[in-house]
């Protein structure tokens, strides 16, 4: 596992690693149930998008094997206290997706949720992205305050899921021959 190269003292305990799915499956399925727990009040929607807990996990794998760095466990010391889920939009190949951005509970309001913002934004522009999108619930407030602190743009309702607001981020596409 390597350490993220920030070195603030608040933060100099997080870092990121790749999702050991033969550790980490159970776990990557409770992130993501209580993600939808907290967007719509229920996994209801969870188990009509994946089937099934093992369907979830299969997508997780092909995503980590087509993608290096998209899927990943923000740590502190020895506990994974967040997961990013990232990719490519799949209404426009030029634009990032971020299919998850969680942080455990406890970890809310720690100051670790700008480390994802962080790490989402440098992998779209490693990509030659220069920006990304994501969904929000209209009922999640706690994430829109998260999003609009993290200068995400709210873009009112998605044309493809009208009952999600889409968000999107502009910035930087890394240089090439960095």
């Amino acid at each position: 596992m390597t350490r993220s190269t920030d070195s603030s003292a608040r933060d100099e305990s997080l870092y990121f690693a790749p999702i050991d799915l033969g550790e980490h499956a159970e776990l990557c399925v409770r992130f993501r149930l209580d993600s939808y727990v907290c967007s719509f009040g229920s996994s209801a929607r969870f188990y009509a998008d994946n089937n099934t807990d093992q369907g979830y996990v299969d997508w997780l794998q092909r995503r980590m094997h087509d993608l290096s760095g998209s899927c990943v466990h923000l740590w502190r010391g020895t506990q994974i206290i967040g997961q990013l889920e990232l990719g490519r939009s799949c209404a426009n190949s030029h634009i990032g997706y971020v299919n998850l951005c969680y942080l455990v509970p406890d970890a809310r309001g720690s100051g670790a949720s700008g480390r994802l913002d962080e790490y989402l934004c440098a992998f779209h522009a490693k990509l030659g992205l220069d920006r990304a999108h994501l969904n929000v619930s209209p009922s999640n407030e706690r994430a829109i305050r998260y999003y609009e602190k993290y200068r995400w743009r709210n873009r009112g309702d998605d044309p493809r899921h009208l009952e999600l607001l889409l968000f999107e981020k502009t910035f930087e596409p890394a240089q090439r021959g960095r």
